[in-house]
Order: C-alpha cells, then structure tokens, then sequence
C-alpha cells in the first residue's frame, strides 16, 4: 500500500455504493485525481462534510488498484461557504470547477500553474471584489492560455498583422481584413480591450468596463473556450442566464 499527502481543490463527487463517493480533486503536486471516499455519506463520517465542491482540503491517500482511497481529509479553507449563499458566484464557480478538470484531463499529471489558477480564481470569487462574470471569464481565458490556447488579442492570428478589426473562435482570435475567415465577428474595440485586460490581470481597466462590452466578452470567450475544448462545459448555460 502506497500512501502520499497532497492538497486539492474537490472538483466533483459522485455517489458510489450505499455509502461511499467518488472524489474529482485538482491536486498540487499529483495533478488530477480520481479517489474514493470510503463512507463519507454516512452522517458520522469523520471528514465527509469536508469533501464537497469549492473546498480546499489536504487529503491523505493511498493507492488503489483502480482508484485511490482517501483515508484523512483537512479543511484549507471553506471557499464554498461564500460561493454558495450567492447564485452569480455559484454558477461562476461551478464553471470554473467543470473547466479545470476538462483543461487538465489527464490524471495524475502535475498542473501546478492550473491549480494555483484555480485557487486564486476562488478566492476571489469568495472576496466578491469584482463581478462574477469578470472573474469567470479571466480564469476562463488564463486557463486556456496556461494550456497552450491563449487568444490573439493584438495582433492578427493568421498573419501577424497589426491592427486585426474581426475575431474567429477557430482561427485563434483577432483576424484582420484579409485573413478573416467566414464566421469571423467584429467586436466593438472595448469588448477586445476588456478580453486583454482580464487575461493581463488589469482589474482596474475590467472594473470600468461597460455591461454591453463585459456581455459581448463574455459571448466571445465562452465560444472560443467551447471550441477549444473536445467536450462542452455545460455549466456556462447556467452563467448566462444568471
């Protein structure tokens, strides 16, 4: 039996028998992990309330021949006790949670820089600084760039050109007059700016964006994340209409 501590975020819990759970953890240093909670649905259960989504935990596990069992589980910090009194950052979180296990996907594969993003998204979202949709779409868009799919934003995807007035999911972002391919749209500039704003970090520059920008923004991201993605993220139909 091999044993080994980690810390994680839980990304997810299924039912498993008549007592135990399936545990989805985004972990620092292992990477994706798929484990089993022997017993955590029983009321008595020593750490079961401690493994829900949104909880930062340090869990002890050891390896199993299919999955791995939890045998102790800590609280870091209780992120979904302010994530879940308010129904904008829940859909946001909930997002956030269904897109990092979908962007990590291969289990036991360290994404350190996808965990830490991860971290800081829900903390902010626990802070309630900024907007639920802004936080969502720059943990969206930092997500992809971390795994290699960052939009062009300055510069024409296709050309390098300067100046690109049009934006393609599938052609890797902003496109100029020339290489625009059908499907391309044109933005309005602020909605471009907003994009490169959330990506760079620039909270001042989001904050005084415009609702109809942050919408178009958002419009622009979810497409461009779904495209990029083999599966859907289902959760995001709940973020627009919230």
């Amino acid at each position: 039996m091999s044993l080994y501590r980690d810390e994680g975020v839980v990304l997810r819990t299924q039912k498993l028998g008549e007592a135990d759970r399936i545990v989805t953890l985004l972990t620092r240093r292992t990477g994706l992990v798929r484990a089993v909670g022997k017993g955590v649905r029983r009321t008595k259960s020593r750490f079961g309330a401690r493994l829900e989504p949104f909880s930062h935990v340090d869990v002890q596990l050891y390896t199993g021949r299919t999955l791995d069992v939890i045998t102790q589980a800590e609280t870091v910090r209780p992120y979904g006790e302010r994530i879940v009194a308010d129904y904008a950052r829940y859909t946001a979180a909930t997002a956030m949670l269904e897109t990092a296990e979908k962007v990590v996907a291969v289990e036991k594969d360290p994404a350190l820089r996808q965990f830490l993003l991860l971290i800081g998204a829900l903390r902010t979202l626990g802070e309630g600084g900024h907007e639920p949709r802004l936080v969502l779409d720059a943990y969206l868009l930092r997500s992809l760039a971390v795994a290699g799919y960052a939009p062009a934003l300055g510069e024409c995807a296709r050309c390098g050109g300067a100046d690109p007035r049009g934006f393609a999911v599938h052609a890797g972002g902003a496109v100029c007059g020339v290489c625009r391919p059908h499907g391309s749209v044109h933005p309005a500039p602020e909605t471009v700016a907003l994009m490169g704003a959330l990506l760079g970090g620039d909270w001042a520059a989001a904050d005084a964006s415009q609702e109809r920008h942050r919408s178009e923004c958002s419009g622009l991201v979810a497409a461009y994340l779904q495209w990029h993605l083999e599966n859907g993220i289902r959760s995001l139909r709940l973020v627009e209409r919230s």
